[in-house]
C-alpha cells in the first residue's frame, strides 16, 4: 500500500509541476489522510520544494457552529488564508468522514446564518486556492465510510487508486467529443421519472477534468447560463455535504434560481446553504461523470460525481474556464445517478441528442 501512496504523490507532483522553486501548502483534515500527505511531502521535498502543512480539522466544525457567533464564523481561518497566499502549489487531502448520525442541526441556534457564515469564510480560502495556485484536492476513502456502506474498505480504496491513477492522456483523447458537445450545444436536459430540468449552455465551454485537480477524477463540465435553468430535479437516497446528510433532496428552479427545496432529511440545512449569498441559489456547473474506474456509489459527492452514468449540478460558484460568471462562496455538487440498476434510470440530452441513457453513453461515441 505504501507504494501506491508514493505513486499517487509522484502523479500529483508531476501534474502540478512541483520544482525546487515551488512553495507547496498541504492541508490534511484527518489522521486517516496522513499516509497520502506524507508521501506528497516526501516527493515535493526530494524535488527541493518548500513545503508547509496545515491540519484543518473537519470534526470540530459542528462545535464551532454551536459555539461561535456569526461574525467570528465569517472570518477566514487566518493560518489557512496565509498558507494559500504564500503558496503557488496547493494540495488538500480530505479523508471521507461520516457525519454525526444524530445531528440535523436542530440543536444549534440560528443555524442557517451560522452555516452561511462558515461557508463564506471557507469560500475565501478556496477562492485563493483556485485563483492563485496550481492545486489538487484528493478525497480519500476510509474504513469508517466503507463500513457505513457495508462494503469492504479495499473496494473503496481500490476504486480510489484506479480513479486517481488512470490513463489520463488516453482518457482526455477519448472524452474530448463530450466536451465538444457541451461547447457546441444550446440546451441540456436531465429527465427521469422524478426529474425534468432544462439548462441553457448556449455560448459556454465544455471542459474536461482528467487527473489534474480532483482525485479521483473524470468528468466533463460546463457552466449553465445563470438565468436560464428551469424545472425540477430530485436526488434520491443519501448524500453528504458540509458535514450533514441529505435524503431525497428535490429542487425547483425558475429563471435560474432555486425557488423551492424539499428533502426527507436535511431540508433546513439545504435552505441555509442555498441562502449563503447572492449567487448560491443559481447553478454554477453542469457535470457529466466519465470514470469507468469508479463505480461504487458512496453518498460522497466528490466521489460519486465521477461515476460513468451520473450527472451533477453545482449550486454556486461557476468555473470561469467554462465561461461561467456566477460568483459565490458556495460550490455544492449534487449528484444524480442515471444508471437503471441504481435508481430507475434516466437521460441527459443536449439539443435533443441523448448523451446518457440509463447510465450508458449513447452519443457521441
Amino acid at each position: 500500500m505504501t507504494n501506491r501512496w508514493h505513486e499517487l504523490a509522484e502523479h500529483i507532483a508531476n501534474r502540478l509541476e512541483v520544482t525546487a522553486q515551488s512553495k507547496v501548502s498541504v492541508f490534511v483534515n484527518d489522521e486517516t489522510a496522513l499516509p497520502a500527505a506524507h508521501a506528497l511531502i516526501s516527493a515535493a521535498t526530494r524535488r527541493g520544494a518548500a513545503v508547509q502543512t496545515v491540519y484543518t480539522s473537519e470534526r470540530a466544525e459542528r462545535e464551532m457552529l454551536a459555539a461561535y457567533d456569526v461574525d467570528r464564523l465569517a472570518e477566514p481561518a487566518p493560518i489557512e488564508k496565509a498558507a494559500m497566499e504564500w503558496s503557488d502549489v496547493h494540495v488538500s487531502f480530505r479523508a471521507m468522514l461520516w457525519p454525526d448520525a444524530d445531528s440535523d442541526g436542530g440543536d444549534i441556534e440560528n443555524l442557517p446564518r451560522r452555516l452561511a457564515a462558515m461557508r463564506t469564510a471557507k469560500g475565501v480560502v478556496s477562492t485563493l486556492r483556485w485563483q492563485g495556485t496550481r492545486w489538487a484536492v484528493v478525497r480519500i476513502p476510509t474504513a469508517e465510510w466503507a463500513g457505513r456502506l457495508g462494503v469492504p474498505a479495499q473496494t473503496l480504496l481500490g476504486e480510489f487508486f484506479a480513479g486517481a491513477l488512470d490513463d489520463w492522456d488516453g482518457n482526455r483523447r477519448r472524452w474530448q467529443p463530450i466536451a465538444d458537445a457541451l461547447t457546441n450545444g444550446h440546451t441540456a436536459t436531465i429527465s427521469s421519472a422524478d426529474t425534468e430540468l432544462s439548462l441553457s449552455i448556449d455560448g459556454r465551454r465544455g471542459v474536461l477534468f482528467a487527473g489534474e485537480a480532483n482525485l479521483p477524477d473524470g468528468e466533463a463540465a460546463t457552466a449553465p447560463v445563470e438565468d436560464r435553468v428551469d424545472g425540477h430535479i430530485t436526488f434520491p437516497g443519501t448524500a453528504i455535504f458540509a458535514g450533514y446528510a441529505f435524503e431525497d433532496l428535490r429542487l425547483l428552479f425558475e429563471h435560474g434560481r432555486v425557488v423551492d427545496v424539499r428533502a426527507r432529511r436535511g431540508e433546513s440545512i439545504a435552505r441555509a446553504l442555498i441562502g449563503t449569498d447572492a449567487g448560491s441559489n443559481r447553478v454554477g456547473e453542469l457535470g457529466i461523470g466519465l470514470s469507468e474506474a469508479v463505480q461504487q456509489w458512496t453518498g460522497d459527492l466528490f466521489i460519486d460525481e465521477k461515476i460513468l452514468g451520473t450527472v451533477h449540478i453545482a449550486l454556486g460558484r461557476a468555473y470561469p474556464e467554462c465561461g461561467g460568471v456566477n460568483m459565490s462562496s458556495l460550490h455544492w455538487d449534487i449528484v444524480k445517478d442515471l444508471r437503471r440498476e441504481a435508481g430507475g434510470g434516466g437521460t441527459l440530452a443536449i439539443d435533443g441528442n441523448v448523451i446518457i441513457e440509463n447510465g450508458r453513453f449513447r452519443w457521441p461515441s
